[in-house]
């Protein structure tokens, strides 16, 4: 008897939980964004001053480029063939700044912990990302959104926001529930499948060396 009663509470709960739980395609809520991630040479008030700089450059230069794609494919494809123009952009503010430091960059997978924006939140796990590491890339580290463009203003220490932003993350290749997922994730609903994605990236991804310090 008690293994019966046991067993109908086991089920009750799966059916309240199966509204929570993201459906096929909800969790990869991180494949269709490119992140950009500069890191500073050292925590010192220059380096991280100078990490601001190479911000601001590599948004200026190469910002609205990548802002005029809809497809995820074709942005990774132009962040990727910029890469050695962005070294040298990068470079060029380093060398005037009166700085050595070698500068390096990729296009490649990273771990990112969860971060929250101004209305909307990303969760934790694999992310493909624009990294620039200027020098011993030691120092506190700065990203955001570089696709969908959510970051294209360099004044802005954190992504702009505007009324087209879920037009945005739909041309990126979210789905409308995708976006409810990253944007109520106040929501008890979405908050509870939030950490659920989270958990799902957890444990079908390899582990990953958590980044160093952040902003």
């Amino acid at each position: 008897m008690r293994y019966i009663l046991n067993f109908t509470i086991c089920i009750l709960i799966a059916i309240s939980l199966i509204g929570f739980i993201p459906l096929e395609g909800e969790g990869k809520v991180y494949d269709d964004v490119i992140r950009l991630h500069v890191i500073a040479n050292s925590d010192s008030e220059e380096d991280q001053a100078l990490k601001l700089l190479v911000r601001d450059e590599v948004l200026r230069r190469f910002g609205t480029a990548f802002s005029g794609y809809d497809d995820y494919e074709d942005a990774r494809a132009s962040v990727e063939s910029r890469i050695s123009d962005i070294i040298k952009a990068a470079s060029e503010v380093v060398a005037s700044e009166g700085y050595f430091y070698e500068v390096t960059a990729e296009l490649c997978r990273e771990y990112y912990p969860q971060r929250s924006y101004d209305g909307f939140a990303l969760p934790a796990g694999k992310y493909t990302s624009l990294k620039v590491i200027i020098g011993d890339g030691a120092g506190k580290n700065w990203w955001c959104v570089l696709f969908p463009p959510l970051c294209l203003s360099a004044a802005l220490d954190e992504p702009e926001r505007d009324e087209g932003a879920e037009k945005k993350f739909i041309s990126a290749g979210f789905t409308p529930e995708q976006y409810k997922i990253i944007t109520e994730s106040e929501n008890p609903k979405y908050r509870l499948k939030f950490k659920i994605v989270e958990v799902f990236e957890q444990l079908f991804s390899p582990k990953q060396k958590k980044q160093d310090k952040t902003d």
